[in-house]
């Protein structure tokens, strides 16, 4: 029966929306919505703009450096000395960190930024864990020819598509310019070939922008969609968050009757046991040192009422009836409390008589 159960639990149909609980859990897994398109695109669109802001310094260090070589070249043998080649290693590397350091801070930047944006901040090293389905051959080509795996395909090639026409159009437009710069000199053949590209470059990022935008709400729709419950999920994660009613039952009953026990241990304290006579039983106990007035110690009704009396009676507790104050005081006057004021007068003169019955004897 069980099995069966589990069967019809995992064909059920997930109609509701997932938990806080479930969400926690698959961001614990590592199960995170995240478009990995998003993090390219944005990270090769920030690449191509930290390029263009660091490509005049980088031109730069580029002629101090070919300077140096070209000076170089005019010294004799006698010159090129260990100490002149080790600053020149230096002078070359601190060139190369000058004009990538930039560039790679920009990038490290953009790709951290835009992780945040999406996930936010969380380690997990659940997802690095060892699934044997990872090796496993089938569960491959099942990947592979899924639904999913059609998916990833048919993105890839709109992908292809798009950025190859944005690619074709900026070029096409740059190819009718070529020829008016038969007239220029080279310094401005390149500028024109560097902006070009950057043209270009800046293009496909800004089609490709778009295009990972569109992957994201349909990541984001896909992770809704994985996220989904069934009814049935929903009540056992209510049950396990909650507690089993049953249990939950079972638990309370358990501390009803240690309640009652500690109660029924208290009547033998009592001064007075006021019934009414059998559906109300209140207990009192009036200490003068510690209570300005008597306080509650058991109160019952009708079978725990006649508990209490059985049990002031063997020990010869004084059980008195009165009816309208025995109601009152059950109905008003909870378990350590102190009888209200205005029995005060009521319950003095039972207490009274109590006192003069136990000196008689």
């Amino acid at each position: 029966m069980m099995r069966i159960a589990l069967d019809l639990q995992l064909f059920a149909e997930k109609t509701e929306k997932a938990t806080p609980k479930r969400r926690r859990d698959a961001r614990e897994q590592g199960q995170v919505l995240r478009s990995v398109e998003v993090n390219s695109a944005f990270v090769l669109l920030a690449s191509f703009l930290g390029l263009k802001l660091t490509g005049p310094n980088a031109v730069n260090e580029l002629k101090r450096i070919y300077t140096i070589f070209l000076n170089g070249s005019r010294l004799t043998d006698e010159a090129l000395t260990t100490a002149f080649l080790s600053n020149i290693t230096v002078d070359l590397m601190i060139s190369f960190i000058r004009v990538t350091a930039p560039l790679c801070l920009v990038i490290l930047i953009a790709g951290v930024a835009v992780n945040y944006l999406q996930v936010g901040f969380l380690f997990t090293t659940k997802p690095l864990g060892f699934k044997f389905s990872r090796l496993n051959p089938l569960e491959g080509f099942k990947r592979m020819f899924s639904l999913q795996g059609l998916v990833q395909l048919l993105k890839a090639m709109i992908k292809v598509v798009i950025i190859g026409y944005t690619t074709y159009k900026a070029f096409s437009k740059i190819l009718l310019k070529i020829p008016g710069l038969a007239g220029q000199n080279i310094l401005s053949q390149i500028s024109f070939v560097v902006d070009g590209v950057f043209d270009i470059a800046f293009s496909s990022c800004i089609a490709f922008a778009i295009f990972s935008v569109l992957d994201y709400l349909y990541q984001w729709w896909e992770y809704e969609k994985g996220l989904m419950m069934t009814k049935e999920e929903i009540k056992e994660e209510f049950k396990q968050m909650e507690g089993d009613p049953k249990i939950k039952g079972k638990i309370k009953e358990k501390q009803r009757q240690m309640a009652m026990s500690r109660m029924m241990q208290q009547v033998p304290r009592a001064d007075v046991v006021i019934t009414n006579p059998t559906h109300f039983a209140v207990a009192l106990l009036y200490e003068e040192a510690k209570n300005k007035a008597p306080i509650v110690i058991a109160k019952g009704q009708d079978y725990v009422a006649l508990r209490i009396i059985k049990i002031a009676r063997e020990n010869n507790v004084q059980v008195v009836e009165n009816k309208p104050l025995a109601r009152t005081l059950y109905q008003s006057t909870e378990i350590g409390e102190e009888i209200p004021v205005e029995l005060y007068r009521a319950v003095a003169e039972i207490l009274a008589y109590v006192y003069r019955m136990k000196n008689k004897r």
